[in-house]
């Protein structure tokens, strides 16, 4: 019946994947074509989250159509781990870099009409990649034990008789039996959810509310001082807007990220994955939703999607820098 059903939907699960590989491309490479010296930090974290993302998608559907869906047979232990610590590397550095992104928007917003031109200190370059080295070493810190977990049983079977049995690889790598499942797993698992999806579900949530409180609240008005040019006054009104569309469309990233992690949490602490034989599938559209469509709308909010723009970029000549 799982088979079955994985069959009937196999065409919706390719769409939703080349969808988000096509998004995530699009958004890198509309990021590298910018000369490096031009570069911002924000486009720097969200080239981190189109990577992340892009990496995720490509290594979930390995997993998961080849070998949960195709009946191979997985011999290798190592394998099998390898392919499920990367799926998580890229599905934690995804979280993390979206919440990077939403604490730096909050503090570009914040008190931005006292701060006037003074950046924060994430506009540093060093500083920005000092914080995507972090994000990655703590994916990676995160996702390392599960080359150290317990996919069988005492019996050195995989937990009861389900259907992806035959893989030699379960589709949740915090599976175990009710009768055989150590507390070191359990610590772990519930760890594991607190810091990678609650806490990051929590802080989004909070800057979230902050940068709505921010946009809704009193704005002081600037008044125009006579030296400055019109065409000077011009340009920061564009920086405005620029800003304000950005923000909203990272706002609706915000509510997309928290649907569906609140899903996720919702499923994962409500069922089992040796009760549901469906939990591959419903892991897969869930966090396969935020990484496919977030590009498009973080690349709309930043107008790196419009493909006018992104055709006279590929069409200069490189830049030379002395």
């Amino acid at each position: 019946m799982m088979l079955e059903f994985s069959f009937h939907i196999l065409p919706l699960r390719v769409f939703i994947s080349c969808v988000g590989l096509v998004g995530n491309v699009f958004l890198i490479f509309s990021i590298i074509q910018t000369r490096v010296s031009s570069v911002k930090t924000f486009e720097l974290f969200l080239l981190g989250l189109a990577t992340a993302n892009l990496e995720e998608i490509v290594i979930v559907n390995i997993y998961d159509i080849i070998i949960l869906h195709r009946s191979h047979v997985v011999s290798d232990a190592w394998l099998c781990r390898s392919l499920k610590f990367l799926t998580v590397l890229g599905e934690i550095s995804s979280i993390l870099f979206t919440v990077l992104i939403s604490v730096y928007r909050y503090q570009k917003l914040r008190d931005a009409d006292k701060r006037v031109h003074l950046s924060i200190y994430l506009d540093n370059i060093r500083a920005a990649w000092t914080a995507i080295r972090l994000c990655v070493g703590i994916a990676i810190f995160l996702s390392a034990p599960i080359f150290v977990m317990n996919l069988q049983g005492p019996t050195g079977s995989l937990m009861g008789n389900h259907t992806w049995n035959h893989t030699g690889c379960p589709p949740d790598f915090f599976l175990c039996s009710k009768d055989h499942c150590p507390t070191v797993h359990r610590i772990y698992k519930y760890t594991f959810i607190l810091l990678c999806y609650l806490l990051p579900l929590a802080v989004v949530t909070l800057t979230s509310c902050l940068i709505v409180a921010v946009l809704l609240g009193p704005r002081t008005a600037v008044k125009p001082i006579a030296s400055v040019s019109g065409s000077t006054q011009i340009g920061r009104r564009r920086k405005v807007r620029g800003l304000h569309r950005s923000t909203i469309a990272i706002l609706a990233a915000m509510a997309l990220f928290q649907v569906d992690w609140t899903l996720y949490l919702v499923f994962q602490m409500t069922f089992n994955a040796t009760d549901n034989p469906f939990w591959a599938e419903l892991e897969f559209f869930i966090s396969t939703s935020y990484t496919s469509i977030s590009p498009y709308v973080f690349g709309i909010g930043k107008s790196l999607f419009v493909f006018k723009n992104f055709w006279k970029k590929s069409r200069k000549d490189p830049v030379v820098d002395n």
